[in-house]
């Protein structure tokens, strides 16, 4: 296994290469010292500025350099005295705590309702949850987190006359995770079950179908024991692609959560990055989310033989 993982990181390094290539041609094309120095700033002023942060070097050299530090000791131009890495370091422990429970609880929740529909497939259970998560995926994320925040936040903190939920802010700590983070990751579990929910039931009735299913039911195997000892075990395969192909949307979901829950996460540090043309810090949060999505790939191809023996790494 060990082999696998470290020729498929040898096999990713050339596109993780050609990824951090483009992020920089693309943050280039208009020039970021200018941005960030406003339209008054004169040419002199300008070049000042990009020979203090190294960009008055060739493309080709500022490459190799970034990849040498991915900017991480490099001086925000945003926020003074602090490095990328202090802020990555900042808004690492925020994100992790929305995106964490949040998949965890999408993926549990929504196996177990789409084996709940599969298992009463055509009933009026069936049916019923069907339509709760068609409506589920047909709502935008923007508007769950509109109601969210008036009447699961404003609303309920009214009405009892505590603070229930914050409508805004952050606070790190265990004791403050429900306070703070509880009411977003309702929100992301309640979007992402519309979309987990049917699929996980659509892989439960294909997987009923199969003969060994068909071969357990002729042995007199009770439905139960069927449905969620065997048929889960055989299903892991897509429910592992499933959760893989969530966390980039999971991440873009984050970014809208953390800006309007005032989260200071890296989705939020990275939108406010870019609204004051903070180069550094969006160049190293592109290479970084680019990396993490390389990863998952990586890690799904190993989850896959962990879950199922008939999978092989060579």
């Amino acid at each position: 296994m060990w082999a696998y993982i470290f020729r498929k990181l040898v096999y990713n390094v050339p596109v993780y290469l050609a990824i951090i290539l483009f992020v920089m041609a693309a943050l280039r094309v208009h020039d970021p010292v200018s941005s960030f120095l406003g339209k008054n700033a004169n040419e002199e002023d300008k070049a000042l500025y990009k020979e203090k942060v190294g960009l008055d070097k060739p493309f080709v050299v500022q490459y190799l350099t970034f990849l040498r530090t991915f900017d991480l000791g490099t001086e925000s131009w945003s926020q003074k005295g602090r490095t990328v890495g202090e802020i990555l370091g900042d808004s690492f422990g925020p994100s992790l705590a929305i995106t964490l429970p949040a998949l965890l609880l999408t993926t549990f929740i929504s196996i177990c309702v789409g084996m709940i529909s599969a298992y009463f497939r055509g009933r009026i259970v069936d049916r019923s949850l069907v339509i709760v998560a068609v409506l589920g995926m047909s709502v935008s994320f923007l508007v769950y987190i509109i109601l969210g925040q008036y009447f699961g936040a404003y609303m309920l903190n009214e009405k009892l006359g505590i603070e229930v939920f914050a409508i805004s802010g952050y606070e790190s700590g265990i004791a403050n995770w429900p306070y703070y983070c509880l009411l977003p990751v309702m929100i992301s579990v309640i979007v992402g079950m519309g979309y987990d929910t049917r699929y996980y039931r659509a892989v439960m009735v294909e997987e009923s179908q199969r003969d060994y299913i068909i071969t357990a039911q002729a042995k007199g195997a009770p439905k139960s024991k069927i449905m969620f000892v065997h048929m889960l075990k055989n299903a892991m395969i897509p429910i592992v692609t499933r959760v893989a192909i969530s966390l980039p949307f999971l991440i873009v979901g984050s970014i809208l959560l953390e800006s309007f829950f005032g989260i200071p996460g890296m989705g939020k540090t990275l939108i406010a990055a870019v609204r004051v043309n903070d180069f550094p810090v969006v160049q190293a949060f592109t290479s970084i989310f680019a990396a993490i999505y390389i990863a998952t790939i990586i890690l799904t191809d190993v989850v896959y033989a962990l879950v199922d023996p008939r999978v092989r790494l060579s």
